[in-house]
């Protein structure tokens, strides 16, 4: 892996507007069982303009930006070789259907440990009007070679 990697950023991904049946199918996958994910008037009556997803759904937000880095030829990342470290997601406000998100990802840290390297990443996901909503911390482990 490319250590002059760390620091850099990539443009902003393309807005992917967050649906409502995206919302619940995800909600149902992960096992969330709130009303606030399931049901748009339990998420209206709490507040909020439609469902809310769950937390993890940042993931879904979150993979154009990772696209963007594990194609990049400069990076030097063996996809074959890479396990998930570690998630982390810092809000600012629930993800809620209707929002429109853009990503952009920075790569934070490149380390090398023993004959393996580990990259973390910060997905800055801003809405529609520019303003944070969450950002996503990835830290990926590339395995060295046998």
């Amino acid at each position: 892996m490319n250590p002059e990697l760390q620091g850099r950023s990539y443009p902003a991904t393309p807005p992917y507007l967050v649906g409502r049946e995206k919302v619940r199918e995800f909600a149902r996958a992960v096992l969330a069982t709130s009303p606030l994910n399931l049901d748009p008037e339990a998420a209206r009556a709490a507040g909020y303009s439609d469902v809310v997803a769950p937390p993890t759904f940042a993931t879904v937000v979150q993979d154009a930006p990772l696209q963007q880095l594990l194609a990049d030829p400069d990076a030097g990342i063996d996809f074959s070789r890479v396990v998930h470290g570690d998630q982390r997601f810092t809000f600012s406000r629930p993800i809620v259907a209707g929002d429109e998100l853009s990503a952009t990802l920075t790569v934070t840290s490149v380390k090398s440990l023993g004959g393996h390297s580990m990259l973390t990443a910060e997905s800055s996901i801003a809405d529609a009007t520019g303003a944070h909503v969450v950002t996503a911390t990835s830290t990926l482990v590339v395995r060295g070679e046998e």
